[in-house]
């Protein structure tokens, strides 16, 4: 029997950040993967502190962002890679009434810091913004397929990695712990995105689900080096490639691209830039998403072995490291979740 302290059901973006907590505090784990979920792999991976529907602040960016910032560079550094690039966003003004709308977001002081309180004029040839644009700071985009895959060889190496489904029904308990095969642990940790429809022991808490689609084209005219966000966002991502995205679909749980979402995508491409471009690839996943718009995060109602760390949505970039310390943090040091995310709010609800 191997002694562990967690088991890891998961190796998306979740899975990934909350190993890397684990073992930097030499935790011993194992970590499952069946490759079932592709959100994390197939994301466009921005990170952006502020809501450009509404010019208002991401939930605890600051906090997220900081330690985000920290935990990519170290991931940098110990696997000799790069994934964490720096881009502004250009947030494409549609009328006069949205530059005065971000003139005011500007002077608030929880957003002073992320806005640029200057209108920018229109420099790229081939993109359509006669009103000009406002620059958001602090963005950028983490390549998370990279991420994932180049952390997946790490935990292989480390022979750590297991790559088949975790199957719930092998679960055995025995006093304070749970043994799973060969092994024996004190947590498993459920990181198993849109997947956690099939575990028996989560499959209640209201996980939703939004598809998403992304074409990666490339447009050798366009030239443009920032993140341009419309009702589409165009993210360079070197080499005339970009990456444009993305739909929401509330209806389809498939991670199947349609003829629909690419027919939505480049109608909307087509209203910013008016150069030729060619489609390269069309991608699509299940986003794990939560109906009141905040993650699943904490520790099952009656098996205190049992953890969840789910619902990241849109933002995983920014809200997993976040997330995933505040649940170790919660397991290790008995520390209090923050109450938007802990799944009791729905526990509670069960009276």
């Amino acid at each position: 029997m191997i002694d562990l302290d967690y088991i890891i059901v998961g190796s998306g973006i979740a899975g990934v950040c909350f190993s890397e907590f684990a073992l930097k505090n030499e935790k011993k784990i194992v970590v499952f993967e069946n490759e079932s979920q592709p959100s994390s792999r197939v994301a466009a991976g921005l990170y952006n502190p502020v809501v450009l529907k509404r010019f208002s602040e991401v939930w605890k960016a600051k906090e997220q962002l900081e330690l985000a910032m920290l935990f990519y560079t170290k991931i940098e550094e110990n696997l000799s890679v790069k994934i964490n690039f720096k881009v502004p966003i250009y947030r494409k003004f549609a009328s006069i009434e949205e530059q005065n709308n971000w003139f005011q977001a500007a002077d608030k002081p929880n957003l002073s810091s992320f806005l640029s309180t200057s209108i920018l004029s229109n420099s790229f040839q081939y993109v359509n913004a006669p009103l000009g644009y406002g620059e958001v700071l602090n963005t950028g985009y983490v390549d998370i397929k990279l991420l994932v895959s180049r952390y997946a060889a790490f935990l292989e190496e480390k022979r750590i990695l297991i790559k088949e489904s975790f199957d719930y029904s092998k679960i055995k308990f025995l006093d304070n712990e749970v043994v799973y095969n060969q092994y024996k642990t004190k947590h498993i940790i459920f990181a198993e995105g849109f997947g956690m429809h099939s575990n028996p022991f989560f499959n209640e808490l209201p996980l939703d689900g939004t598809k998403g689609e992304l074409l990666l084209i490339k447009a050798k005219d366009l030239k443009v080096d920032v993140t341009i966000k419309s009702s589409v966002f165009i993210l360079p991502i070197g080499n005339d490639f970009y990456k444009v995205g993305a739909t929401y679909d509330w209806v389809d749980k498939t991670n199947l691209p349609t003829k629909e979402g690419k027919d939505e995508l480049i109608e909307k491409l087509e209203e910013v830039i008016n150069c030729e471009y060619e489609i390269i690839e069309h991608l699509a996943g299940v986003r794990p998403t939560v109906k009141d718009r905040r993650p699943l995060v904490g520790t099952h109602f009656e098996n205190k072995n049992f953890h969840v760390l789910n619902g990241l949505g849109t933002r995983g970039v920014m809200l997993g490291p976040f997330l995933a310390k505040q649940l170790f943090d919660n397991i290790e040091n008995n520390k209090p979740l923050e109450k938007e995310i802990d799944v009791d709010r729905f526990y509670k609800k069960r009276g």
